[in-house]
């Protein structure tokens, strides 16, 4: 074969790609393009960490000193608690990470390729050796690429090389997996994928790397580790009491290790774990994907969501509406990206001066429209959509979008560049060159670009601002033909073909989700690259914005705490915008999109990224919202607020029930009650009360009024807003009731140790009844695996005196029917008082 026959063949490979034989075939041989994920800790370990637990270990050590003694029954009890305890806690680990292992399935980057000679989007997890694969600025390089086709391309390879400089990259040169693409774009085929990659070869070195807590449980084990130094005190205030009246060493001790166990709740940790990751696959359910678990805590606690327009307000679905060249105006109709849409306003055939548009609106874009086919049923753009909405155009006027690309190859280029906001191509057409450049009015319409005496320029520049006021994105394309080529950097001399208007419709959703964020207290602002005119009527249609209200630009961030929309904004400008809501106090969630979005992203306190967008944008963002739609984002909040509500539901039950066990012990002995409960009773009403009961009320719905109230002030404690003040009113009710009891019994000649014991357990199941979430009148029970648990619980605390062996092992007695009533109403009476505060409490708006 020859030199010329071997490049032929190649240029036809490229042009064609794999066929999908060929890439299942090196699939099955390869294995998929994905590097070595971490190993889940084994089930040793998860149990050997639970073991770790101070309090756990201190249980230990308790239970090896009754063995050595000789008391068994304490044993007994110690290693049931300490077993179950165990098995909860390890059962909640493993459904934490899966639902967190679940959650990378759903954000798996994605790679454009060309197969059968077709361009499709696929995951990167299915990229074989041989595919040929288009990158563009903002894609992460998906596996080692051999480029052949490279323009303006440089690379950040900070990420393998720790070089921060981005490096150019042509025809000829590798491509790393792993590296960012920041400027251009290019074309290659793919060397090497998985973990033969560069980017896998690093990623076994890293393959046992956990991801630490998350900041609200850094703040839980805090708040965990004052309650433990708390309750061992007042332990030791009841171990020294009870030795001063002659209480045996030994059993004293048991009790004060007892009730450090009961009065912390150490289940804590994985509770919050187990209800974020829950959380977080229930947002993803909404099509909210959290990269992370802190995202799920901090989504309840936004204050400002600073929006872009494109895909997010409106349906990402561009569509050119209006088009004027020259002297002639039209409009355009048709759906999507379908090209059965017609130009009206204007008689066939078109004039030349609208082919000429559109022609160079075509020439000057890379996007590509699929036709629909079984697997995709309608009309899709692969590419920019801007770009794609550019290729419908011409298809609607007439132009067969292949061959006219055909007909003027490209020569050279000047990719879309943020900066200029602009693009430039040079095309061979016919013994000329064709220069096009395409972007923002102010930008195209400006010397050198085009002259301005020009007398086409006011009147293009007019017809620019007419559309933008009707709410169209608008372009200006302007062209020439030169006999020899023009610098694609610089071009000069081009005179203005005509306007294009492009309108992306609003989202039907997009006015009520503004309406429900400020129901929540939430400020929502528009931040645009677009002409003031477009951003202000796209945010007057949204209700944020009203005639007379001012609109800033990016280069005035200062004003970012007085005004809702931002026009003409670039991406490296968010960053300040940014800081200054952040300096006012407020919480901040920023969407992008872009590879320059990723530092604003970053800085954000959550940075939320359209699945639509670049893959550095998602990579660098806390939430990827699959939908690009801005209703997920309030849905998004609402299960923050539902996963922090939810914990502090546990806490405010936890702690109450611990506080009310150490309390019972320090005053039962001032009302006579010599020793109020034995330590393993102790242990065995923890053992059911934050057990299922507790997990339970981590997956409580949502209040109603979720979204109809203001955030939390972020430098509030998780104890704040009432809950310590709750916490300690409701354990002086449940002591009051239990000691009350307790006396009543003891007067009666009843077994009143046996009763104070029954009351104190199911009193605290009473108050897990009514700290469930409140629901609309008529709605049913929304959670029933809570009145499952507590029934559970209930059953197996009135066993405790009703089988003998538990008897026995606990020292408990048998209680007649008059003393079981007694127990039921005493132990009713702190949750019905309970629901009966919460209920004023919500009525008359305190607090939460």
């Amino acid at each position: 074969m020859t030199l010329t026959e071997t490049l032929a063949t190649d240029a036809g490979r490229r042009l064609r790609g794999l066929t999908m034989g060929e890439a299942a075939a090196r699939l099955a041989q390869d294995g998929p393009n994905a590097v070595a994920r971490p190993h889940p800790p084994r089930l040793l370990r998860r149990i050997l960490a639970q073991l770790a637990d101070p309090l756990v270990s201190l249980l230990l050590v308790a239970g090896a000193v009754t063995g050595l003694l000789g008391d068994w029954a304490d044993t007994a009890i110690i290693v049931v608690v300490v077993v179950l305890n165990t098995a909860i806690g390890v059962a909640q680990q493993v459904r934490a990470d899966d639902a967190v292992a679940a959650l990378d399935t759903l954000t798996a980057p994605t790679a454009r390729v060309t197969r059968d000679g077709a361009e499709l989007v696929l995951p990167a997890a299915d990229l074989a050796r041989g595919d040929v694969v288009r990158v563009e600025a903002g894609d992460i390089v998906p596996a080692d690429l051999l480029l052949y086709d490279a323009h303006r391309c440089q690379a950040d390879e900070a990420a393998l090389t720790g070089e921060s400089v981005p490096v150019s990259r042509a025809a000829g040169d590798e491509l790393s997996a792993g590296t960012v693409l920041v400027t251009g774009r290019a074309v290659g085929t793919v060397l090497r994928t998985g973990a033969r990659s560069a980017l896998g070869r690093i990623a076994e070195l890293v393959a046992n790397t956990h991801a630490g807590p998350t900041p609200l449980q850094r703040r839980l084990t805090r708040l965990s580790r004052v309650l433990g130094a708390t309750a061992v005190g007042l332990c030791l205030v009841v171990f020294a009491v009870g030795l001063a009246s002659g209480r045996p060493l030994l059993f004293m001790a048991l009790t004060a290790v007892s009730l450090v166990v009961a009065a912390v709740p150490e289940s804590l940790p994985a509770v919050v774990t187990l209800s974020l990751a829950l959380g977080a696959r229930r947002m993803a359910r909404r099509r909210a994907i959290p990269r992370n678990l802190h995202a799920v805590e901090t989504m309840g606690s936004v204050t400002v969501v600073a929006s872009d327009k494109t895909g997010t307000m409106t349906e990402g679905r561009m569509t050119v509406r209006r088009a004027v060249a020259a002297d002639v105006a039209v409009s355009v109709t048709g759906a999507g990206y379908d090209p059965a849409g017609r130009v009206d306003g204007i008689d066939r055939p078109l004039p030349r001066p609208l082919l000429d548009l559109a022609r160079a609106g075509l020439l000057c874009s890379d996007a590509v429209v699929l036709a629909p086919t079984v697997d995709r049923p309608a009309w899709t753009a692969v590419g920019d959509p801007l770009e794609a909405a550019l290729v419908t155009f011409a298809a609607r006027c007439g132009l067969d979008p292949a061959s006219t690309r055909a007909s003027a190859p490209r020569w050279a280029e000047h990719p879309f560049d943020q900066a200029t906001r602009q693009m430039t191509t040079v095309h061979r057409d016919g013994g000329a060159f064709l220069t096009i450049c395409k972007g923002a009015p102010e930008s195209v319409l400006a010397a050198p670009v085009i002259d301005p005496a020009d007398p086409v320029v006011a009147a293009t520049r007019q017809a620019a601002a007419d559309l933008a006021a009707a709410g169209l994105r608008v372009l200006v394309i302007a062209a020439a033909t030169t006999a020899e080529p023009t610098n694609p950097i610089a071009p000069t001399g081009l005179r203005p073909l005509g306007v294009i208007g492009i309108e992306d419709p609003l989202r039907p959703s997009a006015a009520a989700t503004a309406a429900e964020f400020a129901q929540a207290g939430i400020r929502l602002m528009l931040i645009t690259g677009d002409h003031p005119g477009t951003a202000a009527h796209i945010a007057a249609q949204v209700g944020i914005w009203r005639p007379g209200d001012p609109i800033a630009t990016g280069d005035r961030p200062e004003q970012a705490h007085q005004v809702r929309v931002f026009a003409r904004t670039q991406p490296e400008q968010k960053l300040d915008i940014i800081a200054e809501l952040q300096h006012h106090g407020h919480v901040v969630a920023m969407t992008g999109d872009g590879v320059n979005d990723a530092p604003a992203l970053s800085r954000a306190d959550i940075g939320v990224a359209m699945g639509g967008g670049t893959e550095v944008a998602r990579q660098a963002a806390d939430l990827v919202l699959i939908d690009d739609n801005l209703g997920t984002v309030s849905h998004a909040v609402a299960e923050g607020r539902r996963v922090y509500d939810n914990i502090r539901r546990f806490l405010r039950y936890g702690l109450a029930g611990g506080t009310a066990e150490l309390a019972v012990m320090l005053v039962g002995p001032l009302f006579g009650l010599g020793v109020p409960l034995l330590p393993g009773q102790i242990l065995w009403i923890n053992l059911l009360t934050h057990g299922l009961p507790g997990l339970a009320l981590g997956a409580e719905p949502a209040e109603p009024d979720v979204l109809r109230r203001p955030p939390r002030p972020p430098d509030e404690q998780i104890l704040g807003g009432g809950l310590l003040r709750d916490v300690l009113a409701l354990g002086a009710l449940l002591t009051t009731v239990t000691v009350g009891t307790g006396r009543y019994a003891a007067a009666a000649g009843w077994p009143w140790q046996s009763m104070v014991f029954v009351v104190l357990g199911l009193a605290q199941l009473g108050i897990a009844l009514a700290s469930r979430a409140t629901r609309p009148r008529g709605t049913r029970w929304a959670n029933p695996g809570l009145l499952a648990a507590v029934a559970l619980s209930a059953l197996a605390q009135l066993a405790a005196v009703a089988v003998p062996a538990l008897r026995t092992l606990l020292g408990t007695a048998a209680l007649d029917p008059t003393q079981l009533a007694v127990c039921a109403a005493a132990a009713l009476l702190p949750g019905t008082l309970a629901a009966i505060w919460q209920t004023v409490h919500r009525c008359a708006g305190i607090g939460r």
